[in-house]
Formats: structure tokens, C-alpha cells, sequence
């Protein structure tokens, strides 16, 4: 299955400034997976150290969050978009 990955601003050093790569997985964590053989590194910004998203980095499949869905068991459909998105706070 192949998706695209939308790549935020913070996390394109490690795509080589792409916005937008594509990826392989039926599943969130195999997209991930896929993504860190081609783009190292990228993973560990996304996941914390014991393999859960970080708390503050938001992550779409289509325009679910995937927090209210299967969270990294999300399916990932042949042809979805999935976006990476870091949280923004401020006062």
C-alpha cells in the first residue's frame, strides 16, 4: 500500500526539504517503519523512546487524528495522505 506523508517544516531535514514523500504499510506503524528505512532518523521525532506518538505531534490518516482511531494500528489504505503535524501552543 502506498500513501503519501505530508512532511511539516520542522522534520524536512530529514526528507531533504520534501514536503511530501511517499511511504509503504497497511498499517500507521508500518508507514513509519517504511519511512525510517528511507529517511532515518525521522521516526524517533514522531515516536517516543518507548514507541508511542509524542504528546505533542498530531498525526492524520486521511483528516482522522489518529488518537481516535487504532493510534499506530490505524489502517492506511492504498493511495491515503497521511500528515504529520506538531502541535502549536502559545498565550
Amino acid at each position: 500500500m502506498s500513501v503519501s506523508v505530508r512532511v511539516p517544516t520542522i522534520l524536512r531535514t530529514y526528507t531533504g526539504g520534501k514536503s511530501e514523500v511517499s511511504a509503504s504499510g497497511a498499517t500507521l506503524a508500518e508507514v513509519l517503519d517504511d519511512l525510517e528505512a528511507s529517511y532515518a532518523g525521522i521516526k524517533a521525532r514522531i515516536l517516543d523512546d518507548k514507541g508511542a506518538l509524542r504528546r505533542f505531534v498530531n498525526v492524520y490518516v486521511g483528516n482522522e487524528d489518529v488518537r481516535f482511531l487504532e493510534n499506530l494500528d490505524t489502517p492506511t489504505p492504498d493511495g491515503t495522505q497521511v500528515s504529520v503535524i506538531p502541535a502549536v501552543a502559545g498565550g
